[in-house]
């Protein structure tokens, strides 16, 4: 199944002023389409043409590396977009959600200091993300491409730090960019539908 860049659910400005609009012509039409081109070229002959791209990301880990960052990014980012919306952010949480962050993580503000810290502390490139796993949510973070998805674990909420996320409108102060996405930037209706999915 060939990867295709996602349209972004919103325009391009409409995240300003937490991330910009040249952010997310960089991010999106630049970095996730050469994920995109990348993963195809690399999927042709790799055996996995006809899988999911959960399935390709899951089957390419650990053997092949080409394949599985690009994969593995594609799959972080079509849910990065999605994760975000515009006037997103804060408390205003479904209850369910609410009420596992609240029994699983010690409530929202522990989990939003814990959220931002695996951001913070994630060495060079990667991602910070809240999982599902055996029915309980998890904080963690992972280098480069990987996601929860090949730790068995699944991920309803993740933060690329990667620093082409952020770079432009943040400079090197990585924890501001991460405050902001959690305070300003989630899109929490999603989350629980991952939540959902996930159960």
């Amino acid at each position: 199944m060939a990867f295709e860049l996602p349209v972004l659910p919103y325009a391009y400005d409409a995240l300003g002023p937490y991330m910009s609009k040249e952010t997310l012509e960089y991010h999106h039409d630049k970095h996730h389409q050469a994920y995109v081109t990348n993963g195809n070229n690399l999927l042709k002959d790799s055996g996995l043409e006809g899988k999911s791209l959960e399935e390709v990301v899951k089957a390419a880990y650990g053997k092949n590396a080409g394949l599985f960052n690009n994969a593995g990014q594609h799959y972080n980012h079509i849910h990065f977009w999605k994760w975000m919306k515009k006037g997103g952010g804060g408390k205003s949480i479904p209850g369910a959600i609410l009420a596992k962050i609240d029994s699983d993580l010690g409530g929202y503000d522990k989990f939003k200091a814990d959220f931002i810290a695996a951001g913070t502390t994630q060495f060079g490139s990667g991602w910070a993300w809240l999982s599902v796993r055996d029915g309980k949510l998890e904080i963690s973070k992972t280098p480069n491409g990987e996601s929860p998805l090949v730790h068995g674990a699944h991920p309803i909420l993740g933060v690329d730090v990667w620093e082409h996320s952020y770079y432009i409108d943040y400079r090197n102060a990585r924890p501001k960019y991460l405050e902001a996405f959690v305070d300003n930037l989630i899109n929490w209706e999603y989350v629980e539908q991952m939540y959902a999915a996930a159960r």
